[in-house]
């Protein structure tokens, strides 16, 4: 039987009615809502947590929030090209690099660029482009004492000269009709059809009125049958602002007569607009290509999400004008993230990749607290040796209990939902099996605490002051809280692989030995440097190559959580905490605890990490008498090779820790 009836033509060709303008290949996406974050007014914030997203089925078949909607959404767009960085012992070294297309005043101040949709989407506010703000917008980290924003010994905030975060080039399409257009001359008409009904189900619909000006989602709901009858469910498609067709998702049951169809009101025009069109991902390449090339950064951007976000990372690829005759693709792989499909995982054999000239968006759901770190999958070896690595941590549920809600009891309600319940062999969910890979099991004991507020220090040295307490995991005790966190990346790359990536000789890849070794790009002493370091490129103009700082300040009797990762190609690497214990809570991005909720954290002064492992790292101040303000200590490699870049008294992992 036909399940389909399409009445209004629809061009095939339909692409090519578009402008111009339209045929670049940049494009960037962050939309306001989707089936799981359905109201856009509430997704540019993170909600109160008290209890896993009800789900519905919804009109088109689909499960859908019905209540208590938890996370947000986060956008984050970024370059794939070329750039430099500035070692310690000066030397300038060429890098396959990723740069910020977003979050530019954030990253520019060691912050992830990972942004909320309302920030994302906004438009430049000026007349001129955006620039990189080292650049364009005139920030000298020389001579401009309020910036960064927190400086070496307190995180004072003072009034940043550049303040835009939304994405670089994005504008408004001029083939997309603004808000005073949508309906001219008329208003905007519902659509209407006519269904019948064959074997007591729905077997087609009949468009009698296509309507106008939608420009989202139709919500098409059908005629109640008799009980114990079913609904039917359909979706409907929709071309050039009117309803073309409806697809019978289900055909219900139960039906004697056929039943009404009912189409939901268009919308009145842009979800976001300026002058010129809707804001509907179209980008100016000529913005994009002025600020990405040669922007790359060492880290690659950081990026950061909530659980239960979804988050669209947008990559571009400006290619690499240094080497013109390669035409490198790139991708980002989450290394060891649980990705919502594989088509999302960065790995060409069963993803994508992305060419020069090119964007491409990934999407992720946000399922489990941890750290986490990202690169480019093509040709692992020279790409991560060259620079494209980065990190990605996910904060947990936890952090958004409200005041005095007891850890315990917040953990539990994670037990309903079946993303993320994680019982014991002992449990009395006798609905899922225990699973060994469960990253939150509940704790053995029930320790009584309580979400509180962060009272360590002061709002001078503590930026967390009178916020509710942050943890690393959801771990039900309070067992990982924290005051301040770093995240840490730790890498090793050659200089002369890097010499010859840049001057057209094979790279010989049984010879890459790793000479400099970095803390967030950064060796001793450009460890100690508070703002983010710039260097000169072949443009002639200074670029934040390495914005990330590596210098660790804690609040006087608080605590500083470590994220640290190894991203090295050919080396192990240890770090050691020399007066301050690590407390070490967590590897790989899980809890280290046992399925029956016995704690497995240990403290340590050192650790040892190889390439593609990391750890959650607690060093604990709270002791004043002990750890007094005021007081230094170091964190730093005993691998006596990696305190230098192959040379004498310059470079290596070596870092400072300030009581404040």
């Amino acid at each position: 039987m036909p399940r389909r009836i399409v009445n209004v033509l629809v061009l095939a060709m339909v692409g090519f009615l578009t402008a111009a303008a339209s045929a670049q290949s940049f494009r960037v996406q962050c939309p306001v809502s989707t089936i799981t974050h359905p109201n856009a007014a509430n997704n540019n914030s993170e909600p109160t947590y008290s209890g896993p997203t009800a789900l519905t089925p919804g009109s088109g078949g689909y499960l859908v929030p019905g209540s208590n909607v938890n996370g947000a959404i986060k956008c984050q767009q970024i370059s794939g090209g070329d750039g430099y960085s500035t070692m310690a012992n000066g030397t300038q070294t060429f890098m396959f690099s990723f740069g910020p297309l977003s979050g530019l005043a954030d990253i520019a101040a060691g912050l992830p660029g990972t942004e909320f949709p309302n920030v994302f989407n906004s438009i430049y506010p000026g007349n001129l482009m955006p620039g990189d703000p080292a650049t364009t917008d005139g920030v000298n980290t020389a001579t401009d004492p309020s910036y960064p924003f927190f400086s070496n010994t307190t995180f004072t905030k003072s009034a940043p000269p550049f303040t835009w975060n939304g994405a670089v080039g994005l504008i408004g399409d001029p083939d997309a009709p603004p808000v005073a257009s949508v309906c001219t001359p008329g208003p905007c008409v519902t659509a209407q059809g006519t269904t019948t009904v064959a074997n007591s189900v729905v077997d087609t619909v009949t468009i009698t009125n296509p309507g106008s000006g939608y420009n989202g989602p139709v919500t098409v709901t059908f005629d109640p049958p008799p009980p114990p009858g079913l609904t039917a469910i359909g979706n409907a498609t929709i071309a050039n602002g009117q309803v073309t067709s409806v697809d019978i998702t289900f055909a219900g049951l139960g039906y004697t007569t056929a039943p009404g169809v009912h189409f939901s009101a268009p919308t009145t025009g842009c979800t976001l607009s300026v002058l010129g069109g809707c804001i509907d991902g179209h980008v100016d390449p000529r913005q994009i290509m002025d600020v990405g090339v040669m922007n790359g950064n060492i880290p690659a951007p950081l990026f950061a999400i909530d659980e239960d976000d979804e988050f669209f990372l947008t990559l571009t690829n400006v290619g690499m004008i240094m080497r013109p005759d390669l035409f490198e693709q790139h991708t980002v792989h989450f290394h060891g993230y649980p990705n919502a499909s594989s088509f999302y995982d960065g790995v060409p054999d069963a993803s994508v990749a992305i060419n020069i000239g090119g964007s491409f968006t990934y999407y992720y759901l946000a399922p489990d607290a941890g750290t986490y770190f990202w690169h480019c999958h093509i040709t692992p070896p020279e790409h991560l040796q060259m620079g494209m690595v980065g990190q990605i941590y996910v904060r947990p549920r936890q952090n958004r209990l409200a005041l005095s809600t007891p850890l315990y009891s917040g953990l539990n309600l994670q037990q309903a939902d079946l993303r993320t319940a994680c019982p014991s062999a002992s449990s009395t969910n006798s609905y899922i099996a225990p699973d060994i890979l469960c990253t939150n099991p509940l704790p053995a004991a029930n320790t009584g605490a309580t979400q509180t507020s962060d009272t360590m220090g002061t709002a001078t040295t503590n930026p967390n002051y009178g916020l509710p307490l942050k943890y690393a995991y959801n771990d039900g005790d309070g067992s990982t809280a924290y005051d301040v966190e770093y995240p840490i990346q730790i890498h090793g790359f050659d200089p002369n692989f890097h010499f010859v990536g840049m001057t057209f000789n094979p790279e010989m890849f049984v010879d890459m030995k790793d000479k400099f070794f970095l803390l967030n790009g950064r060796s001793y002493p450009d460890t100690m440097t508070p703002g983010p370091l710039t260097t000169e490129s072949s443009d002639g103009r200074s670029h934040f190559s390495q914005p990330l700082p590596s210098i660790i300040n804690i609040p006087a009797g608080g605590k500083a959580l470590l994220r640290i990762s190894d991203l090295d190609v050919s080396e192990y690497q240890t770090l050691a905490s020399l007066g301050i214990p690590m407390h070490v809570i967590g590897y790989n991005a899980k809890l280290l605890r046992d399925q029956e909720g016995n704690n497995t954290d240990y403290y340590t002064n050192s650790i040892t990490l190889g390439g593609g492992e990391s750890l959650d790292v607690i060093l604990d101040a709270s002791n004043t008498g002990l750890f007094p303000s005021g007081s230094v200590f170091y964190l730093f490699t005993p691998q006596l090779d990696h305190l230098a870049n192959d040379q004498e008294n310059f470079g290596g992992l070596m870092t400072e820790v300030h009581i404040n």
